[in-house]
This record gives structure tokens, sequence and C-alpha cells, in this order.
């Protein structure tokens, strides 16, 4: 359990509840020693906690002797969060408790490349049919978080600069899903949003750089336990970074041959349809998944390609690994599926490029989340905001009528 050095000052039910929920308090007796309170002021913070299903107590403590002390937890019964992940060519939806479990999912043929008309119409649609059907309280829902596969201006909720994704430039994603939800709904680019999926899920992680590699490429970055977004979100953008080896392809970014265009999803599907690469069964390749699935069988020229792509991957990296210093860097998204190729295309060029001291101890390695990344950083990215310290004593007023909180009682030193 992490420890620090001075209490919190002013300590409100809402850093309770975050101190529980980082992991900094198990019991009773930890908060009090990390906020100074009385026990008369934990008491009355945690049943505030307690009373609005946010917090449980268990009498499952280890015991030092005597009577073994109530731990205290997250309450992941507390409530519910919407995910929704929406790739370029397919969605993903999902029920989540308050820790960011997935309770129940479903992939949608709603996509981004549908246009916003179509997804900001039928998403809230979706999500009403699905808990129908899954037999989920819509009034247990206290947030909804969205990822969409572009820049995201993450205070107003709009789509910024992204070209490749038609009439979604400057649509207000956030406010006009609001209208339709009764919940607060929170937007982000798709890899930022998997970045933090990814991160949550790995304990030791440290600075962690997550590369999505499907019909596009891009990066999310995770830097002392943050996603860091840049001055105007479009931190990441290494699918525009031109490589080595090109032919002057140009990119719809205005540049020549950038990573995306030579190395993605899209440009694989492209070259094994034109080289009319098929399945057994005569089927054409049409999908970066169609593409993992050749390079599974076997297929000569689509693993020769995933590992091409693997290089010139590695060959952007090598330079984000020297730049970042990252701890771990996560292979995730559709082309990542493809395993050994992809990988080892990646670690050759990136171990040879970079420098010895920003090597020594990266690992690069495949996402232990999969598909569920985009999912659960979803439901993290909005677990958040609305267990943040801030927003759970807003909400504890709310419930309490608008009555002041218990004041701050500082226990004196012993």
């Amino acid at each position: 359990m992490a420890r620090r050095a001075n209490p919190i000052p002013h300590s409100s039910a809402g850093e309770v509840l975050r101190l529980v929920r980082d992991g900094d308090a198990e019991t009773r007796a930890d908060v009090a020693r990390l906020t100074g309170l009385s026990r008369s002021a934990v008491a009355a913070r945690i049943d505030e906690l307690v009373d609005a299903g946010l917090l449980a107590e268990r009498a499952d403590g280890v015991s030092t002797g005597g009577r073994p002390p109530i731990r205290l937890e997250l309450n992941p019964q507390g409530g519910l969060v919407l995910a929704a992940s929406l790739g370029s060519s397919r969605g993903q939806l999902a029920v989540c408790d308050l820790t960011g479990r997935v309770l129940a999912s479903r992939e949608t043929r709603m996509a981004a490349q549908g246009g916003p008309d179509a997804v900001l119409t039928g998403l809230p649609d979706w999500i009403d049919t699905m808990l129908a059907e899954e037999g989920f309280d819509p009034a247990r829902v206290r947030g909804v978080g969205v990822a969409v596969p572009g820049p995201v201006e993450l205070d107003t909720g709009r789509a910024a600069g992204a070209p490749t994704l038609p009439g979604w430039d400057g649509v207000a994603i956030a406010p006009t899903l609001q209208r339709r939800l009764p919940v607060p709904v929170y937007v982000d680019n798709d890899v930022n949003v998997m970045a933090l999926g990814e991160y949550r899920a790995r304990a030791d992680a440290g600075d962690l750089v997550f590369v999505k590699a499907s019909t596009g490429i891009g990066a999310g970055i995770v830097a002392d336990g943050k996603v860091y977004r840049g001055a105007l979100g479009a931190a990441g953008e290494i699918g525009h970074i031109p490589v080595a080896g090109g032919t002057g392809v140009r990119c719809w970014c205005g540049n020549v041959d950038c990573l995306e265009v030579l190395a993605s999803g899209r440009h694989l599907i492209e070259t094994l349809a034109a080289h009319g690469a098929r399945f057994p069964d005569g089927r054409e390749v049409s999908s970066v998944r169609d593409v993992v699935a050749l390079a599974a069988a076997g297929q000569p020229e689509a693993v020769r390609l995933v590992r091409e792509s693997g290089r010139m991957l590695g060959e952007v990296l090598a330079s984000v690994v020297n730049v970042l210093n990252p701890a771990v860097v996560v292979l995730g998204g559709d082309l990542a599926d493809a395993g050994d190729p992809l990988l080892a295309g990646v670690r050759e060029v990136v171990y040879r490029r970079s420098t010895a001291v920003a090597t020594r101890e990266l690992r690069i390695v495949p996402s232990v989340l999969g598909e569920a990344a985009g999912l659960t950083g979803c439901a993290f990215m909005a677990l958040d905001q609305i267990l943040s310290p801030d927003s759970v004593d807003t909400t504890l007023a709310r419930l309490a009528g608008g009555r002041a909180l218990p004041s701050v009682n500082r226990a004196l030193p012993a």
C-alpha cells in the first residue's frame, strides 16, 4: 500500500473514496492516518459513501492479532457505466460495473465511417436495446464513455481534424449524445482510450506507449499514470511520420510515404487484393481480420507483408522510444492479432535502432486486453470522471438534499 508523507487537507468523502479506489486505504484506520481526520469524521464520510452505494465494507481484512479489521473497497454493484468503442469499420458496446469490469458486451455494425448522423442518432437506441435485452436497469447508469477513431477536443467533446472520417470534423459528439442520454457523456480518441485501458490492466506498466495497428495506425501515451494528449489533443499521430523506402505514395494528410499508407491494415488489404490473394474457398480479402487469418494460415505473401509492416512500424517506434523512454510498448488493434510476424518485425528494428539505455529494460508486448482494450478504456475514462472527488461530493450533496457535508474534524496529534 502506498504511503503518504502528509495528511490530505480538507479531506471530503470524495477524497476518501479516491484513497480507497487508488489502493492507498484499505481500512478506516488507513483513512484516518492518511487524512488526519478524527474517527468520527472518518465514520461520517464512510457512512455517506456506503449509503450512496459507492463503498462497501468487507469483514475479511487480514488480522495482526485480535478481531480482523473491516476492509474498505469500491462497491462494484454501486452503479453501471456504459462503454461505446467506435472504430472506422465496426463498433463495440458494453455494460460495466464501477470497477470497470465488463458485464455484457456486443459487437455492432455501427461504425464511425457510417457518418455522424447515423452514429449519434443510433447509439442511444443501441444502448437502450442492450440494457433491455441484458436485463440492466437504466436508472443505475452513472455515465457513458465513447471512443472515436480521431482527435477529440477533450473539453468540448468535439471531433477535431479527422479527414479519414468525412463529415466528422467539428461535430459536437458529447453535447449531441448528452441531449439523448440522461447521464454524463465523455469522449476521446480511441487509441488514447485503449492506452488507458491497457495501463489499468497492467499493475507494473510504468510509462506506456500503446500502438493501435488496424485499418489505420496511431499511438496513445500514458506518462505518470495519465494519458498525454499534447497541446491540442493530437499527440500520438505516429501514422503520419514518413518512413524510408516508400515510392512517393500520397497520404490524406498531404505528406508522402507516411507509415499509415505503407504499413496499415488498409494498405495490406489493398496489396493482397491486388496480388489476387484469396482464401481456399475463393473468398477475397476485405478486412484486416482477413489479412490476419491469411497470415495465421501461413499464406506467404500475407506473412511477408505483415512482417514488413512490423519493420516499418518499428522504424517509427525506434524514434518514439528514444524520445519518450517508455517502460513498455504495447501492440494492439486488429492487425496485432497477427502475432509473431508483426511483433518480431517491430522488435527487430526497435532494438537495433533505439539507444541502448532506452531499450535496456524496454518490453515490446502484445495487448493483454485484446479487443476489450477500447471498452475497458471507455469505462475507466467515464469512471475517472464520475468517481472523482468533486463529482462524488456533488452527488452526495444532491442525495442529501443540498445539506452541507459533515465538517472536517481533524484528529489532534498524539
